[in-house]
């Protein structure tokens, strides 16, 4: 009988790679999903399974959907990648950024990785991810000028709410949750979002 084979379900390398090896590296392996921490090591992460992917595309859809009315902002999916100001790139899986520093961008700018932190960041827990390790990201989030961060953990039914300069705020089993004056009358419907109790 065959033993099972395991492995982590997000694989990390340490290679020495400079800002554009490492932007050749994700874009000439578009079927992967490529962030890197701040002391430079890769982190390779698997494709969503369809319940994941739906809750992402549901979470972008409602952000787009208010972004496409109020025009204050660009908003990104989770393929959007930043370079954060510690160095880090990372891939929220979804976020938006103020027209102000989008348009301070160069063209250039905006055709690689973004060098700045977006305004407003979404991690939503996938049954692979360590709480943990995303509740650190959001801390990195939050410590390199994003002005709101929630993660959301569709099987616990649960919330975390990151601001700058405050303790996390958890929800449980929220139905609505709010943009505050980062995202002005954005309401995200997370009802559809969170798996049944």
């Amino acid at each position: 009988m065959d033993a099972a084979i395991t492995l982590p379900p997000i694989l990390q390398l340490s290679i020495d790679l400079t800002e554009e090896q490492f932007f050749l590296l994700c874009q000439n392996n578009g079927d992967l999903r490529f962030e890197r921490t701040a002391s430079g090591e890769i982190i390779i992460m698997p494709p969503t399974g369809g319940e994941t992917s739906n809750n992402n595309f549901e979470i972008a859809m409602q952000l787009g959907m208010w972004n496409k009315q109020t025009k204050l902002g660009k908003g990104f999916d989770s393929n959007g990648g930043f370079t954060l100001p510690n160095g880090a790139v990372r891939a929220p899986d979804a976020s938006w950024l103020k027209l102000e520093r989008w348009e301070a961008l160069t063209q250039g700018q905006r055709q690689k990785f973004l060098p700045l932190c977006p305004d407003f960041v979404v991690e939503l827990r996938s049954p692979t991810d360590s709480l943990k390790q995303t509740q650190l990201k959001m801390q990195e989030y939050i410590a390199n000028g994003a002005r709101l961060g929630w993660l959301i953990d569709p099987k616990t039914r649960r919330v975390e709410i990151y601001r700058p300069n405050q303790d996390v705020e958890l929800l449980e089993n929220p139905v609505t949750l709010s943009g505050e004056d980062v995202l002005p009358g954005f309401v995200l419907d997370i009802s559809s979002i969170f798996s049944p109790p």
